[in-house]
């Protein structure tokens, strides 16, 4: 495996670890419309200017892990891809989307400037050298079933390609049936390892199963990403949208804009003090 450092610039020029704030993914869980990215983008557009912070775009043009087979999944790779790279040429932000194979790695890696590999997926090798050979940045989201140290495993498959381009994402550890708790040290497990650390603070939230659609509990957001910011994480990571409640998928975890700008805000001002 090739040293690792936490040091290093992101796609859009966006400086991270040392004492660089954190940078942010955010968008909605789904691709629903193109005039639900550019109404998250406006929105990203206005938060950008008053924090000094870099900001990653994110949404998923097909949810393969839906709970049930009748749940919504997206528009599919193509018109997903296509309404991504218009977002991104006209507001600039770079962006990042889920991958589920190797093809549609390679494919997404043509439009998107980072990728993302989904938590149930994040043992596939084939997946993850092939993100890797990309030569994009890809977000590995750990695994609701890994311990902090067998992150290292992932990581090996990754840098094994000769790339150190990625990033390991916590988003909670599986705690009986239709719950998951988040474990602080595991944050400061990582990265003491050299690894890049963001936090997904909505994903976090949810109570997996237990029917047709899993559950969430979306105002632990806030407590969850004040002490993960308080670590000194490189990274925070949620989903927003206009009407969370009526959203297409993860209508229980994600934020409204609301929400959202004042839970960010605070969290700067958090990672301001620990970093400074």
């Amino acid at each position: 495996m090739i040293p690792l450092t936490i040091e290093a610039t992101l796609p859009g020029n966006i400086p991270i670890g040392g004492k660089n704030p954190f940078f942010l993914i955010a968008g909605p869980c789904v691709i629903e419309s193109e005039k639900l990215l550019e109404e998250t983008a406006e929105f990203l557009t206005r938060l950008q200017k008053n924090l000094n912070i870099g900001i990653i775009l994110k949404s998923s043009y097909d949810k393969a892990n839906r709970s049930s087979a009748l749940s919504f999944r997206g528009p599919g790779i193509d018109a997903g891809l296509a309404m991504l790279k218009n977002i991104k040429t006209k507001y600039g932000f770079p962006i990042i989307t889920d991958v589920h194979s190797p093809e549609e790695a390679e494919k997404a890696g043509e439009v998107c400037d980072l990728l993302q590999i989904p938590a149930f997926l994040c043992r596939q090798t084939d997946l993850i050298q092939a993100a890797a050979k990309t030569g994009k940045w890809t977000n590995i989201k750990k695994g609701q079933f890994l311990a902090p140290t067998d992150v290292m495993q992932v990581v090996d498959k990754f840098t094994r390609t000769g790339s150190d381009k990625f990033l390991i994402c916590e988003r909670g550890y599986t705690f009986g049936y239709n719950n998951l708790v988040v474990d602080m040290r595991s944050l400061e497990l990582m990265r003491k390892e050299g690894i890049r650390v963001v936090i997904d603070i909505t994903h976090s939230t949810q109570l997996p199963g237990g029917g047709l659609q899993t559950g969430g509990q979306r105002e632990m957001s806030f407590p969850i990403g004040r002490a993960a910011v308080a670590v000194g994480v490189e990274g925070i990571f949620l989903e927003i949208h206009p009407n969370p409640v009526n959203a297409m998928s993860d209508s229980t975890t994600q934020l409204s804009y609301e929400d959202a700008e004042k839970l960010i805000y605070s969290l700067y001002k958090i990672d301001r003090v620990v970093k400074e």
